[in-house]
């Protein structure tokens, strides 16, 4: 192997702990009481608009917006009519996601396993560049990354075989020489192993590490 490629959200960095803690704060400065429900139902929200953001039928400022708009009834909060209200309003959530941006434990460890390992290290994820980015950067693994392709830098998003065909090109390498890890079976594993990389999956629930995935 001569590079790997490891997924973000949910993979290095703990995108689930984070939007977590950011809506139960959020929640109440709204006037809402937060519940399990309305914890569940958020990421419900999320999952169906951001899959519209993935498709590029809409930006990634108005998915954002999306979400607002599907989640206030449910507090029986008026949902404000001009995209920049939304925008304002959405800034809250923004500030407790934000605050509590971590990498799991065991990303930069095996960050460096594999740069010890002689490997290039490219990330690859179903995102914005300038957040993903500053998510990196954040967490404190931006200076073992090589390469950092987006949904937004690529134009087209996973499954699509060009994100991981132009991934591998960047990072300077044949796709039967590059390891890709994540946490979604399809996305990170079925789809890039069809092209001809290797790739593991990072079933957490299992135990599974990522140190495991790259010894």
């Amino acid at each position: 192997m001569k590079a790997v490629i490891f997924d973000l959200d949910n993979t290095l960095f703990d995108h689930t702990r984070s939007a977590t803690y950011a809506i139960r704060s959020w929640i109440p400065e709204l006037g809402g009481t937060t519940t399990d429900e309305l914890v569940a139902q958020w990421f419900v929200i999320e999952d169906r608009v951001y899959s519209q953001f993935m498709a590029l039928e809409i930006t990634h400022q108005e998915q954002r917006r999306g979400r607002l708009r599907d989640f206030l009834p449910l507090l029986d909060h008026p949902v404000p009519p001009a995209d920049e209200e939304l925008d304002e309003l959405f800034t809250g959530y923004l500030h407790h996601y934000k605050s509590s941006w971590t990498a799991y434990p065991d990303a930069r460890p095996a960050l460096e396993v594999a740069r010890s390992n002689g490997l290039r290290i490219g990330v690859l994820t179903n995102g914005s560049t300038k957040q993903q980015n500053a998510k990196i950067e954040a967490i404190g693994l931006a200076d073992l990354i090589d390469v950092v392709c987006t949904t937004e830098s690529l134009g087209i998003s996973k499954p699509a075989p060009e994100t991981y065909l132009r991934t591998c090109e960047a990072l300077g390498v044949d796709p039967v020489e590059t390891l890709m890890i994540g946490d979604n079976l399809e996305l990170d594993v079925l789809a890039p192993r069809a092209l001809g990389l290797t790739a593991h999956h990072l079933d957490r629930a299992a135990g599974v590490t990522l140190t495991d995935l790259v010894s």
